[in-house]
């Protein structure tokens, strides 16, 4: 006799859904049975369309009353359940008669894959659910919400028996960011388990559920209270606890106790030892805390592990790009630019669309200095065969103050279309860094007053003129600026730019907020990089020495990325007069020092950013350069003062090829 299979679910205002749902699995059920809890959308009639079973049912905030009135009026031998934001994978449709055949199992837990994040960047969690059982009267489910029926199954036939299900494949759209915030699911379900909980609050399995609830909700203290309780004194063979200890670790590590998460993670791993997740894990809380042999070790661990059983939840690329990419940023702070190189390409490859990868290697190939080698080695890592894939070359290559290389592929990315305003923003600054004013105005003019980017555009168009000292044009725009309304900020930004043009009186200095600063810095950058310093410094001059003694680190990094020294050790040593605990300004003197030859100097600001942050490794390695430099320096000088001596000789030669 042929096994039927009835396809049970519960909705409510899932158009935008159902369809699909339904569609994965038409031909591969007998009957499919939706019960409705108050739609007001088109949902009952795409169910009808399909032919399901319409049945209504006044929602009482109990999903497993919900689900029990499904049960109640399948006539299939086997029940399928699924959720309206899910779908059967399709391969998965063949399995489906394969396993119902069988006649010793009474139900299977399936894999599930959930799908995460947005749009820009999904990413999918495999995990286990029990969703495919033999249709009987006494098996119902129990619980207002996160619904089970595994243990009611057992307690209604203790020789029943399970297996698992993995070439079975549901796939889960509800995780991702836009259904979420559509339906408030954190603040629904929180609320639901809580209620659930107080009757029942020993339910370990609940428990669970309410403080992974707590975790989405971003109340982590809370939330690894919860998880350590359900923990304590549980089976290890517990289906859900590798689960349940990876959130116990992420949610200490969100509430800053990175003692208590690595304490979590070694019990984890002493139960599971070839758990990807926490070494991975352990990998960032210890990258962290500046451990970096211990993160280099985690991450490493987490590489060699095999496939992930799918009761872990493994997240995706922990075995992979995640880790690679991890290893890379290790790498760069041990100034080993091929190892880093190595593994961000080792990411890329594991995983195309792995974005911070692409910005790391297009940064440590140096486009904005080396274009042309920058666009050669890109050609061979990546296929920009679309607009798309330029169009993100292009931005990156934007934000890395790469313009000349970043218009090319934004031209490529939009081609004979009419590209969004961000892109038409983006490509006239990008001619202006060119000077190429007369496109860059030609772009910047078709931005009207009711487009949201018309301020920016016309702080632009300030900036063509700007550059090219044409004090009226100047003058005229920024009072057209002026009118439509600024910040106190830009509005003082914008009158430091008029007045940097030939000012006769020097006016008081012009104290900046953040948001002031942060303007200012970019049109400095934009200045620096075209080549125009002393039109920097005299935008410059108009601050108030509060400001620039504030800033003087931000400024001096500016001046120091494109090449001038004088100007960049000058804000620098302001800056450390007010912050002489500074590591990260000491070493950036260091550098310079070193670029100009005074190696003395150079070495007692090593040592100074080593003992005000001896975690950092960048510190130890410079410093032991600079005096494998200096050394190298006086060998010199010994084999040409004393050429007939072979020692020197000697020593020189075991040095050669060392830089400072």
């Amino acid at each position: 006799m042929d096994v039927r299979i009835s396809l049970c679910m519960i909705v409510k205002d899932e158009e935008q859904n159902l369809r699909r749902c339904l569609a994965s699995v038409a031909g591969a059920v007998d009957e499919m049975v939706v019960v409705d809890t108050g739609s007001t959308d088109r949902t009952c009639q795409i169910a009808s369309e399909f032919g399901a079973q319409v049945h209504r049912f006044p929602w009482n905030d109990n999903f497993s009353d919900a689900r029990n009135a499904s049960l109640e009026r399948a006539t299939g031998d086997w029940i399928l359940f699924l959720d309206a934001d899910e779908e059967l994978a399709g391969e998965s449709r063949d399995v489906l008669r394969r396993l119902t055949a069988a006649e010793t199992v009474e139900g299977y837990f399936v894999k599930i894959i959930n799908y995460l994040g947005d749009e820009g960047w999904i990413e999918p969690c495999p995990d286990l659910v029990f969703r495919l059982f033999r249709n009987r009267r006494d098996y119902r489910f129990r619980g207002a919400i996160h619904e089970q029926i595994v243990d009611v199954i057992l307690e209604k036939n203790s020789q029943a028996k399970y297996q698992v299900a993995e070439d079975f494949v549901i796939l889960h759209h509800g995780y991702l960011n836009r259904h979420i915030r559509a339906k408030d699911k954190k603040n629904r379900n929180l609320e639901l388990v809580r209620r659930e909980l107080s009757g029942t609050p020993e339910n370990r399995l609940l428990r669970y559920h309410y403080g992974v609830e707590l975790y989405r909700a971003q109340r982590y203290e809370e939330a690894a209270a919860e998880l350590t309780r359900a923990a304590d004194g549980i089976d290890p063979q517990t289906i859900y606890l590798p689960k349940l200890l990876r959130y116990i670790v992420l949610a200490y590590h969100a509430a800053c106790r990175p003692e208590q998460a690595l304490e979590t993670l070694r019990l984890g791993l002493s139960l599971f030892p070839d758990y990807a997740d926490l070494y991975y894990y352990g990998g960032l809380i210890s990258y962290e805390q500046k451990d970096y042999a211990r993160a280099y070790d985690f991450f490493q661990r987490a590489l060699s592990l095999p496939e992930q059983p799918a009761y872990y939840a493994s997240f995706h690329g922990v075995r992979g790009f995640r880790s690679c990419y991890q290893l890379g940023r290790i790498a760069e702070l041990f100034l080993n630019p091929e190892e880093a190189l190595r593994y961000y390409i080792m990411s890329l490859r594991d995983n195309p669309f792995f974005v911070q990868a692409l910005e790391s290697i297009t940064r440590l190939l140096e486009p904005r200095t080396d274009p042309a080698y920058a666009k050669n080695c890109l050609a061979k890592l990546c296929d920009f065969c679309t607009p798309q894939a330029n169009l993100l070359m292009g931005q990156i290559l934007f934000q890395q103050f790469a313009y000349p290389l970043a218009l090319e592929y934004l031209e490529r990315g939009t081609g004979e279309s009419e590209p969004p305003p961000e892109i038409l923003l983006w490509k006239a600054i990008c001619l202006v860094q060119q000077r190429r004013y007369l496109e860059a105005l030609r772009i910047l003019d078709g931005f009207g007053p009711d487009n949201r980017l018309y301020p920016l555009a016309k702080l632009n168009k300030i900036l063509c003129f700007w550059l090219q000292g044409n004090r009226r044009k100047v003058r005229a725009l920024v009072e057209e600026l002026f009118a439509l309304g600024l910040s106190l900020d830009t509005g003082a930004v914008v009158g430091m730019l008029r007045d940097s043009l030939g000012r006769r009186k020097k006016a008081p200095g012009t104290t900046l907020g953040e948001e002031g600063i942060s303007l200012l810095l970019d049109i400095v950058m934009r200045a620096l990089d075209m080549g125009e310093k002393d039109r920097a410094e005299s935008l410059l001059s108009g601050l108030s020495q509060e400001s620039l003694a504030k800033n003087a680190r931000a400024v001096g990094e500016l001046f120091y990325r494109y090449g001038y020294l004088e100007s960049a050790e000058r804000y620098l040593r302001l800056h450390l007069e007010t912050e002489p605990d500074c590591a990260e300004t000491c070493f950036t003197l260091a550098e310079i020092l070193c670029q100009k030859g005074e190696f003395l100097e150079a070495g007692d600001f090593y040592r100074r950013a080593q003992a005000l942050d001896p975690g950092e490794p960048r510190y130890y390695i410079r410093l032991i350069r600079l005096y494998e430099e200096i050394r190298r320096q006086i060998l010199r000088e010994a084999v040409d003062r004393y050429p007939e001596v072979p020692v020197f000789r000697e020593l020189l030669a075991e040095l050669q090829g060392g830089t400072c």
